[in-house]
């Protein structure tokens, strides 16, 4: 088992990994060789440090992608990922950036061809909303409308990420179409679970509807936004104008599901809370486990919502590694519908 990327993410769910009887021993690589060595030397007995390159998934069932694709520096990774698909291994990334979301879907055929089983966006969101999607449309006779919304970050390379998100377009779906806006807009207040709870968020360039299109064939409108400040969305286009936070505070995920029930107009609000890096770590290394059960749909390059056939087991499962998944109940979700 190769983990690629050794930051919040990344040890995060090495550590997953090395709790679960189906890893044996987990080798840590990362574009810093010395911090690699730090996270597999803290990790204890069971983990290695991997200079990378040539023959780094040599005898490995999995690679998990902790780190962005296809920055300047990590130019070898899309090469390694093919690897990995070529010879039919399960790969799962965190990224949720945009373009490398669009890049692993590109694999498709190739996942098809091999067998392999490409998961995408396995993090807090995209990856447990994903998830959070499914759950909450159960009972729904169709589902029309998907909405999910997210606040806080996990490590450092996560809050640039979603800084420069906000200066980004924002893709959302819409009747049949792709439509693009401009990141920072659309202003909403959304009410996360305690104790995130109210938060003002906006679009930004943000892979969900990516991921979530073809998990609800015939949905009709998919958003996604980012919870943020003025002062955030304001200076998304500069750079960050102070190192981020070693790792980010609590967070929270949430989904609201509107369509056709028994007749009726119905609407499902689902959500979590934790910190970012703990449920993406989580989320991540359940996305491996699963595969490597043959309990993942395979021969694909898809998002949870995709490849996950028993959302219900999933989230037990996520629950045993403290994740807690909370539903609204009330009358204002059915009114909004």
């Amino acid at each position: 088992m190769v983990v690629w990327g050794a930051g919040a993410v990344g040890t995060r769910a090495a550590r997953q990994l090395l709790s679960s009887p189906e890893v044996a021993d987990v080798l840590v690589a990362d574009r810093h060789p010395r911090r690699a060595e730090d996270v597999a030397r803290a990790l204890g007995s069971g983990a290695a440090p991997h200079p990378g390159g040539q023959g780094a998934l040599d005898g490995a069932a999995a690679l998990l992608l902790a780190a962005p694709l296809n920055g300047p520096k990590v130019r070898n990774r899309p090469s390694l990922v093919e690897q990995a698909v070529r010879a039919g291994m399960t790969v799962v990334c965190t990224s949720d950036r945009l373009a490398d979301v669009e890049l692993l879907l590109g694999l498709g055929s190739a996942a098809r061809a091999s067998g392999a089983t490409v998961l995408v966006g396995a993090g807090m969101a995209p990856g447990l909303t994903d998830v959070l999607a499914r759950w909450g449309a159960r009972g729904f006779d169709a589902v029309e409308e998907l909405h999910v919304a997210k606040s806080g970050t996990g490590g450092p390379a996560c809050a640039r990420q979603h800084h420069r998100a906000l200066g980004e377009e924002a893709l959302d779906w819409r009747d049949g179409n792709w439509a693009r806006r401009a990141g920072g807009s659309g202003r909403e207040l959304v009410w996360f679970p305690g104790p995130v709870a109210g938060q003002d968020c906006y679009r930004a360039g943000l892979p969900d509807a990516l991921l979530l299109v073809p998990a609800f064939p015939g949905v009709r409108r998919v958003t996604a936004r980012l919870a943020a400040t003025r002062r955030d969305r304001l200076t998304a286009p500069l750079p960050m104008l102070r190192p981020p936070h070693p790792e980010g505070e609590v967070g929270a995920v949430r989904v609201e599901v509107r369509g056709r029930a028994e007749g009726g107009r119905e609407a499902s609000v689902v959500g979590a809370t934790g910190a970012p890096a703990v449920v993406a770590g989580a989320v991540a290394a359940l996305g491996v486990l699963w595969s490597l059960r043959g309990t993942l749909r395979t021969g694909r390059a898809a998002g949870l919502g995709e490849l996950v056939e028993d959302p219900a087991a999933f989230l037990a499962e996520l629950s045993q590694r403290g994740v807690t998944v909370e539903s609204f109940e009330g009358g204002s979700a059915r009114a909004r519908a």
